[in-house]
């Protein structure tokens, strides 16, 4: 396996529409990722409090500011 200096290294050495192909790919392997962690943990019922808070207030609409939801420690 290659060491991350070495892919460093490769990916400082790709032409422009290579590293713009990788860029692509590395966007979508990301997102994929991300959204397997989503449904991992709502699977799991980690979000469900999270839910539950949202759906109390405001007939099913959030009454919570965005940056309130990204800074509860049980959701980290």
């Amino acid at each position: 396996m290659s060491t991350i200096q070495e892919i460093e290294s490769a990916i400082a050495k790709l032409p422009p529409g290579d590293l713009t192909a990788l860029r692509a790919w590395l966007a979508e392997f990301d997102a994929a990722a991300w959204d397997r962690q989503i449904e991992q943990d709502a699977q799991t019922g980690r979000l469900d409090a999270f839910y539950q808070h949202l759906q109390q207030e405001n007939e099913g609409e959030p009454d919570i500011s965005l940056d309130d939801v990204l800074n509860q420690e049980e959701l980290s």
